[in-house]
Order: structure tokens, then C-alpha cells, then sequence
């Protein structure tokens, strides 16, 4: 009889122990969730990419600050090389049009009417040409006016390609801008482990992704470059060719003798 009092007055006394402990532990399993939602001070409040680029590193802002300026300048130079080719080849092929109709050399320079698209440039030049050989038509005169024709074209080509190279530039270079930007932002995030004493990935993560920032944007500018690149060049092909066409209706016009009535030019630019 002693020997079950003493266990029930065990059972009785640890019943209030159990349920301090057990108030305890409640009290905290319930405060665990409110710790995880503090804000932590080391991790930035935004991960946007204008935040990313708001807390980046001074060197990794330039160079975010570079790739989009190199970006906006290959968008700027396919507008406008895309406007002058199209107005280019279209008042070339009106020309090519003009030449194939069969008329004289006089009436070709009558039709430039002052005009000094490239076209024009290889009727005013021919027509110096023959201005200079007294109206004489050789072999002699033939070849001259092949070289004159040649150097009009070349300067055309190289008028019409100018700016088109810096896309060449930008295509090769940028995405090896972009990489040393995310190499600095790494080395900075490395940087910022040793001196924090930790390696947990909330607090090293934000500064990757800033780094990363700088590769990918340097792939947005030097990918468009490299495919705008490639399609001015084969306009600019397709552009050379009118011109040799124009050159082949010019040859084919003076070895028909059909010169006509010689003045005065102007000199075309060569």
C-alpha cells in the first residue's frame, strides 16, 4: 500500500513539470516562424534588375552602364543604315532602269538632273571620261572608263558601309565586357564572405546574381550586333551588285558609241 501512494505521488508531482516543459516547447515552435520573417539586413530588399544594378559595385555599374549604351548604339545604327540602304537601292535600281531603256550617254546625264547618288556619280563620271577623250571611242577609252567606274563604286561601297563596322566591334567585344564584369562582382562577393565569417547562400546569393547581371547583358548587346552585322552586310552586297550592274549598262552603252552630244561636267567624287 505504501509502495503505490509513492508512485501515485510521483505521477502527481511531475505532471506540473511535464506541463511547463510542454508550455515551453509550444511557446517556442510558435516564435520560429516570426524569426524566419525578420528582414535580414545583410540580404537586399529588392532583386529586380534596377535593384540589382542600384546596389552593384561602382565597376560593375560602369560596365552595366557601358553594355547598355553599346546596345542602344547598334539598334541606332540599324535604323539608320536600314533607311539609307532602302533609299539607296531603290533610286539605284530607278537608274539601272533608266540605263536599260537604251538611250545615250547625254540623255543619261540629263536625266541625273544635278543629282549625286552613286548612280549618278558613275553617268557624271563616265560622261568626264568621254568629255576628256574628245568624244573618241577606243579600247584605250574603254579602260579608263572602267578604272573611273571601279574607284566611283569603291567610294559608294565605302560611303554606304560607314559606321556599319562599329557592330563588329561591339559583337566581339561585348560579351568579354560583360565577363569581367561578373568576374569583379564575384571577387566582391567573395570578399564580402571572408569578412562576414559566413558561408550561407542568402547573404553570398544577392551579389552573384548582381554579377550575372553583367554577363547577360553583355550577350543582349553583342548578340543583336552580330546578327544586325551580318544582315547590313549582305545589303550592302546586294547594294555593290546594283552598282555593278549600273557600271556593266555604262560599258555597254559607250562600246554601242552612243555618247551623244559632249559638255562641260562636273567632276565625280572618286
Amino acid at each position: 500500500m505504501n509502495s503505490c501512494e509513492n508512485k501515485l505521488g510521483r505521477a502527481l508531482c511531475s505532471r506540473p513539470v511535464l506541463g511547463a516543459f510542454g508550455l515551453l516547447a509550444t511557446a517556442a515552435f510558435l516564435a520560429q516562424p516570426a524569426r524566419a520573417q525578420a528582414p535580414n539586413p545583410l540580404l537586399p530588399h529588392n532583386l529586380s534588375p534596377w535593384g540589382m544594378f542600384l546596389n552593384a559595385d561602382i565597376v560593375v555599374k560602369g560596365v552595366l552602364v557601358g553594355l547598355a549604351f553599346a546596345s542602344l548604339v547598334t539598334w541606332t545604327v540599324w535604323l539608320a543604315k536600314t533607311i539609307e540602304l532602302r533609299l539607296a537601292s531603290s533610286r539605284a535600281r530607278r537608274r539601272i532602269g533608266m540605263l536599260e531603256q537604251g538611250g545615250n550617254l547625254r540623255d543619261a546625264v540629263d536625266a541625273c538632273d544635278g543629282d549625286r547618288d552613286a548612280i549618278a556619280q558613275l553617268i557624271l563620271s563616265t560622261a568626264r571620261e568621254a568629255e576628256l577623250s574628245g568624244g573618241v571611242v577606243d579600247d584605250g577609252f574603254k579602260e579608263r572608263v572602267a578604272l573611273r567606274l571601279e574607284r566611283v563604286e569603291a567610294a559608294a561601297t565605302r560611303q554606304i558601309s560607314r559606321g556599319v563596322g562599329i557592330l563588329a566591334t561591339i559583337g566581339a567585344t561585348a560579351p568579354f565586357v560583360g565577363l569581367f564584369g561578373t568576374v569583379w562582382g564575384i571577387m566582391n562577393s567573395f570578399i564580402g564572405i571572408s569578412e562576414s565569417h559566413t558561408t550561407n547562400l542568402a547573404v553570398v546569393a544577392p551579389g552573384i546574381a548582381e554579377a550575372l547581371l553583367a554577363t547577360a547583358l553583355g550577350l543582349v548587346a553583342a548578340i543583336p550586333a552580330v546578327v544586325i552585322y551580318n544582315h547590313l552586310a549582305r545589303v550592302i552586297a546586294g547594294y555593290r551588285a546594283l552598282l555593278g550592274d549600273a557600271s556593266a549598262q555604262l560599258l555597254l552603252m559607250i562600246s554601242r558609241g552612243k555618247l551623244g552630244r559632249t559638255m562641260s561636267l562636273p567632276h565625280a567624287a572618286e
